[in-house]
């Protein structure tokens, strides 16, 4: 059985380039925040533990966070070696420990277990990747039997090392009594006068312990986020990756370029997304669907062969089968469209549930109201659902139809097959069958004359 996993994550620091108010880690890529795309990982390789070092507004940090973790204060940011020093007593001996970074948030699970397997043996096991330029990182040094020897700064290389296109990523893998034993021994012996973590790889070399590189599969997965240029650079190559993936199974998307996946998007084949879409939460494009351009889905279901037509919000909605809504329409939460329902411009939805075949095809609000099978419901109509102080439903039944221009006062039932004439107000229930007509009475004055416009007026 292999040793339990820890995982330790940095996350102490300003972030000063990023000239906010907010912490580095906080900020968000496709809707969530850094730290949290780490510590999802984290739960996904099936830690025991998870520690988090905060330091530069720790309490905002751990309050805006939602995972379990035990969270580690770093008074002072002395080095990356420094911070990791300060969760020794919460380790376990017979534990692996991983080490990830809040300001890394693309590493793939593949490439973490990779490393965490190769410190099951009891060696030092560190991330690296192929730059096709790597400026001025760090450069990994190996024998001929590939193991790691040493990392060299790019300012203390040489013009051969500098040539060396793998990089250092400080994400590391290590037995917890074998770390222990090595951060003990770290020094704050330079010019900065901080503790690094590197020099853990250089002590494990000194002492014969065996250093292996895992290669992370694309460069970008080690790459951290110092500024919002590079976060904007992180989250397009996160959501191209996601565009790829939908593609692969199936989906057209219009311009890759232009769809933003802020969540969980399961889409099946031959489902059409447009230009200019945003995803957020856990959204469901069944086979066949297809979503117009400029519209933004959260939380959403979109049946086999339904339609969002451009411009159209879906907040916490069920479209079924073939179901239409928009262009410039708002479903909110609570909104359940049967099979052919179609909702179109300017409607807006709440907690409203309609039958199969029925549509409300323009300018009406729907709050409160379940409508039957095949009804139609009137430009201008109003489910007036709520008096000041209680919400109430609208009960519809089959085969209505309301007039345009109408007002429906809650709590009101409309009986199967029931007609409501254009502009009325209905307080009363109206029973199968039944034809409601409330309107003013209408008064025509004959031979009525225009005013004349006033001499004085402006």
């Amino acid at each position: 059985m292999p040793p339990p996993l820890e995982v330790v994550v940095l996350a102490a620091g300003k972030g000063t380039r990023m000239k906010s108010q907010r912490p580095k880690v906080l900020h968000e890529l496709a809707g969530k925040a850094m730290l949290h795309h780490v510590l999802d990982k984290a739960t996904a390789l099936g830690a025991v533990n998870t520690h988090v070092v905060v330091g530069h507004q720790a309490d905002t940090v751990r309050e805006q966070t939602p995972h379990r973790a035990n969270w580690v204060l770093q008074t002072e940011q002395l080095g990356t070696g420094h911070a990791l020093q300060q969760v020794v007593p919460h380790l376990r001996d017979d534990s692996i420990v991983l080490t990830l970074y809040g300001d890394v948030p693309l590493v793939s699970e593949d490439t973490l277990s990779r490393c965490v397997a190769a410190a099951q043996s009891g060696r030092v096991a560190l991330v690296t990747a192929d730059f096709a330029d790597p400026a001025a990182l760090g450069r990994i040094i190996r024998n001929k039997d590939g193991q790691i020897t040493a990392i060299v700064e790019y300012k203390d290389a040489s013009k051969t090392q500098r040539a060396i296109t793998e990089i250092n990523s400080g994400i590391l893998a290590v037995p917890g009594a074998l770390l222990k034993t090595l951060l003990a021994r770290l020094t704050n012996d330079n010019a900065q006068g901080e503790y690094y973590l590197t020099d853990v790889v250089e002590l494990a070399v000194a002492d014969g312990v065996a250093v292996d590189g895992v290669i992370a599969a694309k460069p970008e997965e080690v790459t951290g986020v110092n500024d919002r240029v590079q976060l904007a650079e992180l989250e397009r190559i996160f959501q191209r990756d996601q565009v790829e993936a939908l593609q692969r199974a199936g989906v057209t998307i219009a311009d890759p370029g232009r769809v933003d996946i802020r969540g969980s998007l399961t889409a099946a084949s031959d489902v059409f997304i447009d230009v200019n879409v945003v995803f957020e939460g856990d959204v469901v494009l069944e086979a066949g669907a297809r979503v117009g351009p400029h519209c933004f889905i959260r939380n959403a279901h979109i049946g086999a062969n339904a339609t969002v037509e451009s411009h159209t919000s879906v907040d916490g909605a069920v479209l079924q089968s073939e179901a239409l809504a928009g262009p410039f329409a708002r479903l909110r939460p609570g909104t359940e469209l049967g099979p052919g329902v179609k909702i179109g411009n300017f409607v807006e939805t709440k907690k409203a549930v309609l039958g199969a075949g029925s549509k409300a095809s323009h300018l009406t609000y729907l709050g409160d109201v379940t409508v039957g099978k095949n009804c139609n419901i009137g430009a201008g109509t109003v489910t007036c659902n709520y008096d000041g102080i209680n919400k109430h439903r609208t009960e519809i039944g089959d085969d209505v139809f309301v007039g345009t221009n109408s007002t429906l006062v809650a709590p009101l039932s409309l009986g199967n097959g029931s007609f409501v004439a254009a502009g009325s107000t209905i307080t009363l229930n109206l029973n199968d069958s039944d034809l409601g007509v409330g309107r003013g009475k209408q008064r025509n004055i004959k031979g009525w004359t225009r005013p004349d416009k006033r001499s004085d007026a402006k």
